[in-house]
């Protein structure tokens, strides 16, 4: 049979198989999804962004592993589908025991136009589903796998990733907040040689909340939000601005408070969604992670459903500084906005503090955060699991 002759198969074809590329079918599906993907940057800067992020601390040595779908039945093999997933360092507990266990985070699905509505995307991540169980776990179990959709929740719903709770709140960039900063604690600017402490802190306040918090029988599921993970996301926008505007981002998050035990702080990255670099709409400063080390501080609950808070709280100026910062940072690196996934109602207060107007937005199309759990009752893991720090960091 002739290339010309060759038929492609449907999407349930028993000769279809999830490979790894090579690298000439990795760099040709970038290619492809670049126009998806790339906002400001050339095709080039794109192709450097992606080799340059798979060599980092948290992607090299096998961190990062790409996918494709192809037909294994073909003389001259097409990328079907593909995909990439990041493996993640995670915890799971229950009643009082805390296990580290091996998770993966799926990124960049994508279909080329012209192998598309032939069921290819949703037979790949029928197979990544069940490799991703057993994938590079050693002497560790996967409990549980994530994803950040971006086209709804039915289509990775159906294939076994159940959307958790994906809101946000935001507020605006700006010079000169609105209020005075000098009514706010002060906060101070957080570098790149902080991380690895706060990093540190961060996960034994996270492994000791967990055992405390999973006395229910459900589960409580973390990923870990430690310093490679952290720099992963600092590598991206480093990269980028270096292409856009010449220059990298030096502040990397903010603190407020200088007695270890009672501090607040937050770690950010900024990411620019416009083709034009010298627009700021739609460019957004994400708070990858918002850390407080008083557990006391920290029982503000998830907004209902007309986004009323709880009460006031001491720790809310605290936050509100920290976002004050955010927002002065943000509108030196021409973003919009700044923004914070599922705010507690502390949270909630603080950013109101700053712009009474901002409201909480419940994401149902874009970055819908969806777990995919290996344990009992995997059909029905949003009532089963507690997914802690489901926020920025978690994103790939």
């Amino acid at each position: 049979m002739t290339v010309s002759q060759y038929v492609l198969p449907d999407g349930k074809s028993s000769t279809l198989a999830l490979v790894q590329p090579t690298d000439a079918e990795r760099i040709g599906q970038f290619k492809k999804n670049a126009l998806t993907w790339k906002g400001a940057l050339s095709l080039d800067a794109y192709l450097r962004r992606e080799e340059f992020l798979s060599q980092q601390a948290f992607t090299k040595d096998g961190g990062i592993t790409y996918w494709v779908l192809v037909d294994s039945a073909a003389k001259h093999r097409a990328v079907l589908s593909g995909c990439e997933t990041l493996r993640k360092k995670a915890l799971v507990a229950r009643d009082g025991k805390v296990e580290e266990v091996v998770s993966h985070g799926i990124g960049s699905v994508f279909c080329p136009p012209e192998y598309r509505n032939r069921g290819y995307a949703a037979r790949m991540m029928e197979e990544l589903g069940r490799k991703l169980e057993t994938w590079q776990t050693d002497q560790q179990r996967c409990m549980f796998t994530v994803l950040y959709s971006d086209i709804g929740k039915e289509f990775y719903t159906a294939r076994g990733w159940h959307p958790f709770p994906s809101s946000h709140i935001s507020v605006p960039a700006t010079s000169k907040p609105e209020v005075h900063v000098g009514a706010l604690p002060q906060s101070r600017p957080l570098h790149a040689a902080d991380l690895a402490e706060l990093c540190a802190i961060d996960e034994r306040l996270i492994r000791e909340r967990m055992t405390k918090s999973s006395s229910d029988g459900r589960w409580t599921a973390a990923l870990i939000p430690d310093v490679d993970v952290i720099q992963w996301h600092h590598a991206r926008e480093e990269f980028v601005a270096k292409e856009l505007y010449g220059r990298t981002p030096v502040v990397k998050g903010a603190i407020v408070g200088n007695k270890p035990g009672h501090r607040v702080w937050c770690y950010w990255t900024r990411m620019w969604y416009n083709d034009n670099p010298q627009e700021n709409k739609d460019n957004t400063l994400h708070i990858l992670r918002l850390v407080s080390e008083d557990e006391s501080l920290t029982e503000g609950h998830p907004p209902d459903v007309n986004h009323q808070t709880n009460g006031r709280s001491s720790i809310a100026p605290a936050i509100a500084s920290l976002l004050a910062a955010a927002q002065q940072e943000a509108s030196q690196w021409t973003m919009g906005d700044v923004e914070i996934w599922n705010p507690t109602s502390v949270t909630i207060q603080a950013a109101q503090h700053l712009d009474p107007a901002a409201e909480v937005t419940h994401r149902d199309k874009e970055s819908i955060a969806s777990l995919r759990w290996y344990g009992e009752n995997p059909d029905r893991p949003v009532e089963h699991v507690n997914w802690i720090g489901n926020e920025k960091y978690g994103w790939c």
